[in-house]
């Protein structure tokens, strides 16, 4: 589970932020004493934070100028400036990405995943080849096999398999497979998960794999 520390001195924005983070299976930790933003970051060890620009005591620029000297932590500046000097100053003090307040929820979850994605490498294997129950799933060609019968996956097919095999026995929640698919910025809501996940079962179902991947309900899917 990622840890993402936000910094944002509006109870009721950052409350709906860790609101949102924690649907999406995020460890939120919202921070209360802004007098020593470092100290914080130090004792949290976030793995992404989400930086307001103004704040009691010393704006963001200067939080985010004091943890680049100690760390290359992701941070998202979120402002109610939306001048081009704001945006330059954020990625000058070390800023990876800058959102305009107000904005959408669904909006700054595509910016977290894409760059915890490009951060931690989200999803990757070391193995080219995976058996599993019998089939085998090649992550170099993006392939999947069974007995003498072969399927080009799609993108999102191939990401859906990768995260559900990598958790073989194990139950994986709805938003963790939707946040295996995000790629940057691009928005996969619920019904596009279903689609996806109805048509990859009945491609392995053609293969003369039937319940490869069983629902169970309010919680996920699981290959067991």
């Amino acid at each position: 589970m990622y840890k993402i520390m936000v910094v944002e001195d509006d109870n009721s924005l950052c409350g709906q932020i860790c609101e949102r983070l924690h649907k999406w299976e995020f460890e939120a930790i919202r921070i209360e004493d802004f007098k020593n933003i470092v100290k914080e970051y130090t004792s949290i060890k976030p793995n992404l934070i989400i930086m307001d620009v103004t704040l009691p005591y010393f704006d963001g620029f200067y939080w985010c100028n004091k943890i680049r000297e100690i760390s290359k932590v992701p941070i998202i500046f979120a402002s109610s400036k939306n001048s081009n000097m704001d945006v330059i100053m954020a990625i000058n003090m070390g800023g990876d990405d800058y959102i305009t307040k107000p904005f959408a929820m669904d909006i700054l979850i595509a910016k977290i995943n894409a760059l915890l994605r490009r951060t931690y490498s989200y999803g990757s294997d070391s193995c080219d080849v995976i058996e599993c129950n019998g089939a085998v799933f090649n992550l170099t060609e993006n392939t999947f096999s069974y007995a003498d019968n072969k399927i080009e996956l799609t993108r999102n097919e191939f990401r859906i398999l990768q995260v559900l095999i990598k958790n073989k026995g194990k139950v994986v929640s709805r938003q963790r497979i939707m946040r295996a698919l995000w790629e940057d910025d691009n928005f996969i809501n619920d019904n596009t998960l279903t689609v996806n996940i109805n048509r990859l079962r009945s491609r392995i179902s053609d293969m003369g794999l039937s319940d490869f991947i069983v629902t169970k309900k309010g919680r996920g899917y699981i290959i067991s």
